[in-house]
């Protein structure tokens, strides 16, 4: 996916470029010569004609084509049992639902519940694939990490899935990138990323808080900001 990133933003430089070179050339090159108040007309050119209309055209379906592939490869899932994280979103924040009933060193399903107020964390494990099982609790959201290069919609009733396998320890941005409503710019989370020690650690942690069993839909009235917006007069 940062390959198509890549190169979707080289062809992008290179075809503004070239267009607004020869924008620039035909400024200088047919600009006015004489006290002619009409210039020679040119009706049609057939060659002209065909090469704007096939050139759009190939580089649609070139990128097209490199998409297509991309895509399919981010959306197969993997043949090996994955880290499954159910993701619920709601407005305005994320829930996150670690699957881990069959981990011997969990046994449970531990869960993260994020509120406009409290930014929650998703924490994975490096160089494990993981598969993001995601629900809306409400209305359409999207869940974006930028850093991954990939972004999928939250449908109601239509749940969405992919795999992606973490391959860098660090802390990332993930955020909502669908209009869904007040609070949106609030609806954000943080991504670590970190070593499979810490990921069991701090599941162990979250079940000592008492965080376990799944969350399907939150209680509206838990992730509701605190102070409601000002009203204007």
């Amino acid at each position: 996916m940062g390959d198509l990133w890549l190169g979707a933003w080289i062809a992008s430089a290179v075809i503004g470029f070239g267009v607004l070179g020869l924008i620039i050339w035909s400024m200088v090159k047919y600009r006015r010569r004489s006290d002619d108040e009409v210039p020679r007309q040119t009706r049609y050119h057939v060659p002209l004609e065909v090469l704007y209309t096939l050139v759009p055209i190939l580089i649609v379906g070139v990128l097209f084509y490199y998409t297509v592939i991309a895509q399919n490869g981010v959306l197969a899932q993997t043949a090996e049992k994955p880290l499954e994280v159910k993701v619920v979103a709601q407005k305005w924040s994320w829930t996150f639902n670690y699957m881990e009933e069959d981990n011997p060193e969990v046994g449970k399903v531990v869960h993260e519940v994020g509120t406009v107020d409290k930014i929650p964390d998703l924490v994975l494990p490096v160089n494990r694939t993981v598969r993001f099982d995601l629900v809306s609790a409400d209305v359409i959201h999207s869940f974006w990490i930028p850093a991954f290069y990939f972004k999928m919609d939250v449908i109601p009733g239509h749940p969405n899935s992919f795999d992606v396998t973490p391959n860098k320890i660090g802390t990332f941005d993930g955020k909502c990138a669908e209009l869904c409503g007040t609070y949106h710019a609030q609806m954000v989370f943080t991504v670590k990323v970190v070593s499979e020690a810490d990921y069991e650690k701090y599941l162990k942690e979250q079940i000592t808080a008492g965080k376990t069993g799944e969350i399907k839909a939150p209680d509206a009235a838990t992730h509701l900001p605190k102070r409601a917006p000002e009203e204007k007069p």
